[in-house]
């Protein structure tokens, strides 16, 4: 399976042909025969792992606020040891899940890679269409189209992929995430496996036909032994919850409560809950979500042997119950907090594995987020800050009658979702109007709606370069093919959401701002408060091996970081 996948990506990424006939031999050691070829990079920095974490909607105060109530292990062995850019921004919107994750590992933007969106219309087909869906994928490991997934809609190759083409196939890639795509989009094209958790009644590790077309043995045996189960218990704080002072109350008006619960108070049963919520879908509202993917990530480490040899691997991990706390709890909650005190011993785990089973002198680890989340607008209206929420629906109905009315055609516009509108181009051609004077005029009205901060039509993105500022960040995030006709961007502090529960996706500082730790092997010691961008992870790690930047990377490597 793997030789297939390595072949077609040579010849998509390469446009030439490479034999692939000298694979890995047992344990991952090259074939005696074989010599490697280190000339272009220094082996003395190269690890034989690199660890990418990604945490999902992990603001970069995050760090900062909990900071005194992590332990010495984790979050503050990374910082306190390793690098830490604390000045790290997306440098385009949408920040989504998807794209962020993408951008991670490709070191470009949606401009290139085409990961626009968690979901996003497809004009060509008139559909709204996943980032990672696949018909023609099958799953593997259970019969749910949960495991229909490939990363076959990203653009780009990635700093995995790279790897892959780098050592003929012979590192050994593999993702793991709650989340498909936080699991299939940094392992790429190439690697040997991704495997994303799949809950309802059967709370496993699955993947896709797409990676290989059965499971390991120690994947059967890890979800043979039930290992969600033991999560469907009490969810307590860790400490006594009038402690959390790094929070707001536990009882507030700010958060959503699971179903079956009254309030979103602690404790939590999750046993109790768990009929209500999807049942061990509900472990991924919990820290447990967290703990769940750390315990898998290390049984990857030990059953695949990663590390142990002189070809680097690569492990990409992605915590993805942060997330769905922040969007249910919201990023003032004591739920919040305590799921970042859990994480902190999650990630200790994972290090302390790291040590024992790769040495701590051999293995790289990056950690960083693929978004933040913003405060509660209903918490920071209370507190006299300038927010709110945009009623999205009516305002689509508005701008639908105002199209129509001024050019005396029906059904202009198809479809309005992530912040874009996209125009039903066969009307457009029927009536012989304008996309031009379509787009000029919803702007014109669009500028002067309630809530909407800018406006920026399609032309403008395709036709003008931006350098800086706000146009630059959406000229980034726009794909020629993918992106709508008009974009809207809203005002600080206004979201499409409920009044309960967080979320993100904007330009702001509080969506754009997140870690970046580097730590280990070939990484020097030290802080920077210089601005860098999320694009620039790929090329670091990149330049660490002394490997290809992956093919539409725009970043640039982080020079204080490496040794």
């Amino acid at each position: 399976m793997k030789l297939l996948k390595f072949s077609c990506l040579l010849i998509a990424l390469l446009t030439g042909t490479i034999s692939l006939s000298q694979k890995r031999t047992n344990n991952n050691q090259p074939a005696k025969s074989e010599t490697i070829n280190q000339s272009t990079y220094d082996p003395a920095n190269r690890p034989n792992l690199v660890v990418g974490i990604v945490v999902d909607q992990m603001r970069y105060d995050y760090l900062t606020r909990f900071y005194d109530r992590y332990s010495n292990d984790g979050f503050k062995r990374l910082m306190k040891d390793g690098f830490n850019a604390t000045n790290n921004h997306y440098n385009y919107v949408p920040t989504y899940t998807a794209p962020g994750h993408a951008s991670i590992y490709t070191g470009t933007t949606p401009e290139n890679h085409g990961i626009i969106g968690n979901n996003w219309y497809d004009k060509f087909i008139d559909k709204t269409i996943y980032n990672a869906d696949d018909a023609d994928a099958n799953p593997i490991g259970t019969t749910s189209d949960e495991g229909k997934m490939s990363p076959r809609k990203l653009l780009s190759s990635t700093v995995t992929d790279e790897l892959e083409l780098f050592t003929q196939g012979r590192a050994k890639v593999i993702g793991i995430s709650i989340k498909d795509r936080g699991a299939i989009l940094p392992a790429g094209h190439a690697a040997d496996a991704a495997y994303w958790f799949r809950g309802g009644d059967e709370g496993i590790f699955i993947t896709s036909d797409f990676y290989m077309n059965s499971l390991p043995k120690w994947v059967t045996d890890f979800n043979s032994s039930k290992p969600a189960e033991k999560y469907l218990k009490p969810w307590e704080t860790l400490y006594p919850v009038d402690s959390y002072f790094a929070s707001g109350p536990d009882l507030n008006d700010f958060e959503r409560a699971p179903r079956g619960k009254d309030t979103a108070t602690f404790p939590y049963d999750l046993k109790q809950l768990a009929a209500s919520n999807g049942d061990y879908n509900l472990i991924k509202s919990t820290p447990y979500g967290n703990t769940i993917v750390a315990d898998f990530a290390i049984a990857a480490l030990e059953n695949e042997q990663m590390g142990r040899d002189v070809i680097t691997d690569f492990l990409a991990v992605s915590f993805s119950s942060t997330d769905y706390v922040g969007h249910q709890y919201g990023v003032n909650s004591v739920e919040i907090e305590d799921t970042y005190l859990r994480l902190d011993k999650d990630i200790a785990r994972l290090l302390e594995a790291l040590d024992k089973n790769v040495g701590n002198d051999n293995y790289t680890v990056f950690l960083t987020a693929d978004h933040g989340a913003v405060n509660v607008p209903a918490y920071l209206q209370q507190n006299k800050f300038s927010a709110g929420y945009f009623d999205e629906r009516t305002f689509v109905k508005q701008m639908d009658t105002l199209s129509s009315e001024k050019f005396q055609v029906q059904g202009l516009i198809k479809n309005v979702s992530n912040d874009q509108i996209f125009f039903d181009q066969s009307v457009l051609e029927s009536a012989g109007i304008d996309a031009t004077d379509l787009q000029n005029y919803l702007a014109t009205q669009i500028r002067n709606y309630p809530g909407v901060n800018k406006v920026f039509t399609r032309d403008a993105m395709v036709h003008g370069s931006f350098t800086n500022g706000m146009a630059a960040l959406i000229q980034k995030g726009f794909h020629h093919q993918r992106s709508g006709d008009v974009i809207f961007v809203l005002d600080p502090g206004t979201i499409v959401y409920p009044n309960t529960g967080s979320t993100h996706g904007s330009a702001q500082s509080y969506d754009t701002h997140v870690p970046l730790l580097f730590y280990g092997k070939g990484i020097n010691k030290g802080t920077t408060a210089d601005r860098t961008h999320i694009t620039d992870i790929a090329p670091t790690i990149s330049s660490l091996l002394g490997i290809s930047f992956p093919n539409s990377a725009t970043g640039n490597p982080i020079g204080k970081v490496l040794k």
